[in-house]
């Protein structure tokens, strides 16, 4: 059942994700504090064909980040959207949080504001 929000939308997957699945999906989405949309794109590199669950969350986040980068790129070309940058980090911030948790539960999570790049 899916769980509809402006934070986003869960979903219970078919088959329960292992506790190390569900550590690879968390790490896809905590890992872009610090390495951005890198450390997705590894994680998805090296489990694609293993886990769904973990693909799953790996290319949900790194559409996010690539979304979240084109979304500040624009914003800094005007000097009012230089204003709104830090809103839109603290916005990625949150949903960063969420997803992570969401991932933690064993459960898809699927951000409110995402081009969805990688299918």
């Amino acid at each position: 059942m899916a769980d509809n929000s402006f934070l986003g939308t869960e979903e219970t997957p078919l088959v329960p994700p292992t506790n190390d699945e569900k550590t690879m999906a968390l790490l896809s989405h905590v890992l872009t504090l610090v390495a951005s949309f890198i450390a997705p794109l590894v994680i998805y590199l090296v489990k694609k064909d293993e886990s769904a669950f973990v693909t799953s969350h790996a290319k949900e986040s790194l559409n996010f980040q690539i979304t979240i980068a084109l979304i500040i790129i624009v914003l800094c070309i005007s000097i009012i959207g230089i204003l709104l940058v830090w809103i839109v980090g603290i916005l990625s911030l949150v949903l960063v949080i969420i997803a992570t948790i969401r991932a933690s539960e064993g459960k898809l999570y699927k951000y409110p504001v995402n081009i969805r790049f990688i299918k």
